[in-house]
């Protein structure tokens, strides 16, 4: 359990632009929308696609999500991840962008579960990111409703009809 005092710290670094963050901590950034990180830059151009095709609207519905293009960020780990992500507050989830996503031909971005089973992830292609997305933000269904449903692969791509 942190203290109050790095809880209060690492909030004010999340929010604070232009801040340096004290030495061996990287807090996660605070936003409204799901967040999702950057951890691999060695493709500028796919990066440009994936952010293109999680944003496209699919319908009436699209994915609400901050993308975090920081270097801070760049090899992080599930197991750093966790270390970062407060257990009692901050995002239920995260979307990882690694190498896998920038040079897998569909871009499946990785998932990565921060409350119920920490840690626990699947990848889920960009176009029905907004479903996972609107869906783990609203409680409107459970991370075992996505999980559950991926391919053979460990892909989410649509529910089977």
């Amino acid at each position: 359990m942190r203290s109050l005092a790095t809880n209060l710290a690492l909030a004010l670094l999340a929010t604070c632009t232009g801040c340096t963050e004290p030495p061996g901590m990287s807090a996660l950034p605070h936003s409204d929308d799901s967040l999702v990180l950057r951890t691999d830059f060695s493709d500028d151009r796919a990066w440009a696609s994936v952010r293109a095709s999680i944003v496209a609207p699919v319908g009436l519905f699209r994915a609400n999500v901050t993308f975090v293009d920081d270097r801070r960020y760049e090899g992080l780990t599930i197991e750093r991840l966790l270390q970062l992500a407060p257990e009692d507050s901050g995002p239920t989830f995260v979307f990882l962008v690694d190498r896998e996503t920038l040079t897998h031909p569909e871009h499946p971005v990785l998932v990565v579960d921060l409350f119920d089973e920490r840690g626990r992830f699947f990848r889920v292609i960009p176009s029905q990111m907004w479903g996972v997305e609107n869906n783990l933000s609203l409680a409107n269904m459970d991370w075992d409703d996505f999980a559950d449903n991926v391919d053979a692969d460990g892909v989410f791509r649509n529910f089977p009809r």
